[in-house]
């Protein structure tokens, strides 16, 4: 690779606070964009940095003072370098050190500096040299210059990487080199896509999920509220269009099960499979989750469990057919609350309207869930006009909850045997609106919560989709394992974002300045450092070379564009 033009010096700068560069006289700040990655040579180590902030300068307050005029174009260019100047910050995320010893210089000397330390580098292969967390910073001085294909590739690597499950979910801003993630680490955690409204959220969670199927990294079980995952959906935009489903990509390997059959077949849907849940299935707990959408009392809670004690599983199907004089009679010998159980009884009629809810059910319709996913199926549950919050959460804390029942069970059983055979499959549920699930007056009532904590422990973990991270509990932020964060305007939700994430002040502005749309900062698990990505489009080029569709189903011109696409990568 050829020598790079530098870009300006360091002049000063801290390993806390980040180092301040002083632009060359060419380099316009317009250049310069936050988020922006560049290299600076030290001696011994290249530090790969991110840009921060940009600032402008002069020599002199004289200049502020009588600026020139805004016709005499000469003079500002005569200004330009000398008495008027660009500073960029810059916050160093990695080094890259030779394993071999420090560079000679022309005389000899083991510790005399080379003039050619950038061209060094670049000879180095990527086997040769060690990607170390920072823990010093360049001297004064210090060149500044882009960072190139071959930095991104030794830090991101690169997606075909044969030893990697890799996923390139983007592109650096201003570069046209992709950004992988780490699939292997990415789903040993739990992880949380975030952004107001409107960012693309969905968007980013179907290239996830498209990515951990066509690596086969984990099998997915997809709380689907909105059906936005499964089947096409509508494709956010000023004319109306649609996007391909994970079932349409993958359709050997994702079933889709659905909680509204009706609302299912009239969006076209093919082979969804219906799934219902009876009384019998829901534990006091899953209430106590949807007591402010019942309106349940702490008193009524606390009667639904002497009501389970006595009656079993069947306590709810027990106590919607019991009078008035039934219950006082229950009260009078198990020291009830007769008020509190007639309360509890009138708003629990509320599941009626919740058209997957049976009385009983001779079909387990959990257990084939189940088998689906130890089949390598990937699962979606659509609620189509189930949708609403006391819907989702009670249908899908129940059916979450059994299903990590089992995967304990299994767990347990492989630690005990050591058998390869027993090991289950990793899976990663994806929840979306998490702070109605993880936030601190509820988090220790839902087997999310549960989960979050656990880690990787039953081999189970979460992909949180949500817009307001400053509801979920802090302790469960603190164990996602990557975040993936598109445009945030609140200070509640951006400080929620680096909890527990050091020298984040720098990063907070980068996250502040993203686009609206199809950028987002990733960092934590799965990458080795903090990035701000275009994220890949989701189109008919994504769906040719992530899914199994056949080239036969594709319109003629999206084949020849992607054929044309493989030729100018290929160098044809």
């Amino acid at each position: 690779m050829s020598l790079e033009t530098p870009l300006g010096s360091v002049v000063q700068g801290s390993l806390s606070q980040g180092l301040e560069v002083r632009l060359h006289a060419d380099v316009s700040v317009e250049e310069m964009r936050v988020g922006k990655f560049l290299v600076v040579q030290g001696t011994r180590s290249r530090f790969f940095c991110m840009l921060t902030d940009v600032v402008l300068g002069t020599t002199s307050p004289r200049i502020l003072a009588n600026p020139p005029d805004p016709a005499n174009g000469f003079l500002r260019e005569v200004l330009a370098g000398s008495g008027t100047y660009g500073t960029v910050n810059l916050s160093p995320m990695l080094m890259f050190t030779p394993r071999e010893a420090p560079i000679a210089s022309t005389n000899g000397s083991k510790n005399g500096k080379s003039s050619s330390g950038l061209a060094s580098f670049e000879a180095q292969s990527s086997a040769e040299i060690d990607l170390l967390p920072v823990k010093t910073i360049p001297s004064h001085f210090s060149q500044v210059f882009e960072a190139s294909d071959r930095d991104f590739r030794a830090v991101f690597g690169w997606e075909d990487d044969p030893h990697r499950r890799n996923f390139a979910i983007g592109e650096p801003i201003d570069m046209a080199v992709p950004v992988c993630l780490d699939l292997d680490r990415f789903v040993e955690r739990s992880n949380g896509v975030f952004g107001k409204s409107g960012t693309g959220k969905s968007f980013l969670t179907r290239l996830l999920l498209s990515g951990i199927i066509r690596k086969q990294a984990a099998v997915n079980l997809i709380f689907d509220m909105h059906s936005e995952y499964g089947w096409e959906a509508a494709r956010e935009g000023k004319t109306f269009s649609t996007v391909k489903g994970l079932r349409q990509l993958f359709p050997g390997q994702v079933q889709i099960y659905t909680l509204d059959p009706e609302s299912t077949k009239r969006r076209g849907v093919r082979d969804a499979q219906e799934l219902y849940i009876s009384y019998d299935q829901i534990e006091v707990e899953d209430l106590a989750l949807v007591r402010n959408e019942l309106n349940l009392s702490e008193a009524s809670l606390e009667n639904a469990i002497i009501l389970r004690n006595e009656f079993g599983r069947a306590w709810i199907a027990r106590l919607l057919t019991m009078n008035n004089q039934e219950i006082q009679e229950f009260c009078e010998t198990k020291m009830g609350s007769k008020s509190s159980i007639m309360a509890l009884q009138r708003k629990l009629t509320r599941l009626d309207d919740l058209r997957y809810l049976k009385q009983s059910s001779p079909h387990n319709y959990v257990g084939q869930i189940l088998d689906a996913l130890e089949a390598g199926k990937n699962v979606v549950i659509e609620f189509g006009s189930q949708s609403n919050m006391l819907s989702y959460m009670l249908a899908t804390n129940v059916i979450a909850r059994r299903i990590h029942q089992a995967y304990v069970k299994k767990s347990e059983k492989f630690l005990q045997t050591k058998n390869p055979s027993d090991r289950p499959r990793q899976l990663v549920i994806t929840i979306e609106e998490a702070h109605r699930f993880l936030d601190p007056s509820t988090v220790r009532q839902t087997i999310f919560g549960t989960i979050a904590r656990e880690m990787r422990k039953y081999f189970v973990t979460l992909l949180v989709v949500d817009q307001r991270p400053s509801g979920i509990d802090n302790e469960v932020m603190s164990q996602i394992g990557t975040r993936i964060t598109a445009l945030l305007n609140d200070e509640k939700d951006i400080e929620a974002i680096f909890t527990g994430v050091s020298g984040s002040q720098a990063l907070r502005s980068v996250l502040a300045k993203l686009d609206s749309k199809q950028q987002a900062l990733i960092l934590g698990h799965a990458v080795p450092m903090p990035v701000v990505v275009q994220t890949r489009p989701y189109d008919e080029k994504f769906y040719a070379e992530i899914g199994d569709v056949m080239w036969e189903e594709l319109p003629t011109a999206t084949v020849l564009k992607a054929a044309e696409s493989a030729k100018a990568d290929l160098g044809l």
